[in-house]
């Protein structure tokens, strides 16, 4: 199993850098987007996929699922859906400015640097 999370893994990150090089803005969101996924699936894989009982130590429990990598991919899920949320929002307010969402064209003229 871990074989072919590693193989989906990489076409994530594959996919979210190819997204992230384009010129459009809206991909560039999109790649992040998926950069974060793949970056869930890799805390998940490192931490080994198990199945065991519920990780609570107080009942003696003999095989248990370690709580910390599920707790720091449900943190970093938080923090990536509030990070797409301000790309999305500061997107659209460019995109309201400049009427365009390609980087090229909003890089603007040299002489206003």
């Amino acid at each position: 199993m871990e074989i072919l999370m590693a193989f989906v893994i990489g076409i994530l990150f594959m996919c979210a850098t190819y997204l992230m090089l384009s010129k459009s803005l809206l991909r560039i969101i999109v790649g992040t987007g998926l950069l974060s996924h793949g970056a869930h699936l890799l805390i998940l894989t490192m931490g080994s996929l198990k199945r065991g009982a519920v990780p609570l130590l107080g009942e003696n429990a003999s095989s248990y699922t370690d709580p910390i990598p599920q707790a720091l991919i449900l943190t970093a899920i938080v923090i990536s859906f509030g990070v797409t949320a301000f790309f999305l929002v500061l997107a659209y307010r460019a995109y309201q400015e400049l009427g365009t969402d390609n980087m090229d064209k909003m890089r603007g003229n040299k002489g206003n640097d």
